[in-house]
C-alpha cells in the first residue's frame, strides 16, 4: 500500500485526485458502452471517442495513447491509464471489463468513491484539480437522497426513511409504494437493472436485497452453467454466490449455493447475516431497484451499522441511531453500573479503497461530523493498519464492528458472545 503522505508528511496534492477521478470516470463509461447489449454501432462507437478523448485530456500531451491501446487498457491494469507521476494509490490491478465481458464492480466502487472525495474537498472550499462541475455533477445519489430525509426536519422521520433504504432496497412496486419515503426518494427506484435479470427473473442478495449480477459461462464440458452472484464483492465472498442450470424447464430456476458454508466462531458469528435460505426467484415485471449509487452508500455500508445497533440495544447497551439527523451514524453509551458512563460517537463506513477513505479523513481533518470512532465492516478488518495511522493523526480511533462491539461490552459489563 503507498503512502498516504509525502515525504514531508503532509497531504498529496488535492489535483491528483482529479486526475485519478478522469481516468476512472472516462474508463468506466467506456467499458458500459463497449459491454451494453444493444447499443448501436455508431452509438457505441461515438462514446468511445469521446471516452478516449476525455483520458488524452487527464494524461496531457507527453502521454499519448492510440484508441486502439484505450480500448485494449480496458481489459488490463486500470492503474495503467494514469500519466506517468500520479500515484495510482488502489487502482493498480484493477481491470475495467472482467474475465466474463462485464463492468467490475470494483471500479464503479473506486469511481463513487472518488467523486465522493471530490465532491466533500468541493463542499469544503478545496481544489479539485481539473475536474469540472458538470463532471462532479451537481449532487451524486446518496447526497440527494439524505438532503432529501433532512428536509423534514423531524428524527424520526429521518430514522424510518433511512432504515427502509437499507432494509428494502428492491422489491414489488405496490410494497415499495408503503415505504416511509418522501415520493422524490421512491422515484429513484428504477427497473431491475438488465445485468440482473434472466428470463424475466431476478434473485434479491441475501445480505442486502439488491438484485444479483447474472450470467451465463460454459463448465469444463462446455455446457452452459449460470451463475448469481451479489454485485458487492464482499457479500459474495460471504455466501452470496450461486449457480443455476439455464433453460431447465418451465418457470424460474432453482439457485444452488455455490460453495459450502463454513462455521464462524461465536465472537464473530453474532453480526454475520443469515445465508441458510437460497434465494427465490421475483418477477422481473413490476418490481424495481433503487438507483445503485444509493445502494451502494447507504444500503450497504448501512447493513453492519443497523446489526451492530440492534446486537449492542440487545445486550442492554443504549445506542441512538443516526444522532441530530445523522450527524454520525451511531451513539453508544458504555460503563459498568457504579461508573461514569462514556459517549461514543461512531462513522460506519465501508470502501473499496483504504487509500481513498484515507484522503476524505485528511481532507476533512477527521470525521466532518466529529465521530471520534472509524468502524469498518468486519470483511474489510485489512483496511485497519492503514486507516489507523491516517485517522490516528486527528484523534480519530478505528476498529472492526465486532471488535468496537466486544469493547463497547467489556466497558459496559456485559458479555458479547
Amino acid at each position: 500500500m503507498t503512502s498516504l503522505t509525502d515525504d514531508e508528511g503532509a497531504p498529496r496534492p488535492m489535483e491528483e485526485a482529479g486526475v485519478r477521478l478522469m481516468v476512472t470516470s472516462a474508463a468506466l463509461r467506456a467499458a458500459q458502452a463497449a459491454t451494453a447489449p444493444g447499443l448501436a454501432p455508431e452509438t457505441r462507437l461515438k462514446t468511445l471517442m469521446e471516452c478516449h478523448g476525455l483520458l488524452l485530456g487527464a494524461r496531457g500531451p507527453l502521454a499519448p495513447l492510440s484508441f486502439g491501446d484505450f480500448r485494449r487498457a480496458l481489459r488490463q491494469d486500470l492503474a495503467a491509464l494514469l500519466p506517468v507521476g500520479i500515484d495510482p494509490l488502489d487502482m493498480r490491478g484493477l481491470t475495467v471489463i472482467d474475465t466474463e465481458g462485464r463492468v467490475s464492480e470494483d471500479v464503479f466502487d473506486l469511481d463513487l468513491e472518488q467523486r465522493m472525495l471530490l465532491h466533500a474537498l468541493r463542499k469544503l472550499g478545496k481544489r479539485a484539480g481539473t475536474v469540472t462541475e458538470a463532471e462532479l455533477q451537481s449532487e451524486i445519489e446518496q447526497e440527494i437522497a439524505f438532503t432529501l430525509l433532512r428536509r423534514q426536519g423531524d428524527q424520526a422521520i429521518y430514522e424510518n426513511g433511512r432504515s427502509d433504504l437499507i432494509r428494502h432496497p428492491a422489491g414489488a412496486v405496490a410494497d415499495l409504494c408503503e415505504l416511509r419515503l418522501p415520493p422524490l426518494i421512491v422515484d429513484m427506484y428504477q427497473d431491475i437493472p438488465y445485468a440482473s435479470v434472466y428470463e424475466g427473473w431476478w434473485y434479491p442478495c441475501p445480505v442486502c436485497a439488491w438484485p444479483m449480477r447474472l450470467s451465463l459461462r460454459p463448465n469444463a464440458a462446455g455446457a452452459l452453467i449460470g451463475r448469481a452472484v451479489c454485485w458487492h464483492a464482499p457479500h459474495a465472498h460471504m455466501g452470496a454466490a450461486y449457480l443455476f442450470q439455464p433453460g431447465s424447464g418451465p418457470g424460474a430456476p432453482h439457485l444452488v449455493p455455490e460453495r459450502g458454508f463454513e462455521g464462524l466462531a461465536p465472537r464473530d458469528a453474532v453480526l454475520h447475516p443469515d445465508l441458510s435460505a437460497v434465494p427465490q426467484a421475483l418477477p422481473a415485471a413490476h418490481h424495481k431497484a433503487v438507483a445503485r449509487g444509493i445502494w451502494r452508500y447507504t444500503t450497504v455500508p448501512g447493513i453492519p451499522e443497523l446489526a451492530l445497533y440492534d446486537a449492542l440495544v440487545e445486550r442492554g447497551l443504549v445506542v441512538h441511531l443516526w444522532p441530530v439527523l445523522d450527524t454520525y451514524d451511531l451513539l453508544v453509551e458504555v460503563g459498568s453500573r457504579g461508573r461514569k458512563k462514556e459517549l461514543l460517537k461512531v462513522d460506519v463506513k465501508d470502501y473499496t479503497s483504504a487509500a481513498t477513505l484515507g484522503e476524505l479523513v485528511h481532507a476533512q481533518a477527521g470525521d466532518a461530523g466529529g465521530a471520534e470512532w472509524l468502524v469498518v465492516p468486519d470483511y474489510r478488518g485489512g483496511q485497519v493498519p492503514l486507516l489507523s495511522g491516517v485517522c490516528g493523526k486527528y484523534g480519530v480511533k478505528v476498529a472492526t464492528a465486532t471488535d468496537f462491539a466486544v469493547m463497547a461490552c467489556e466497558r459496559s459489563g456485559v458479555g458479547w458472545a
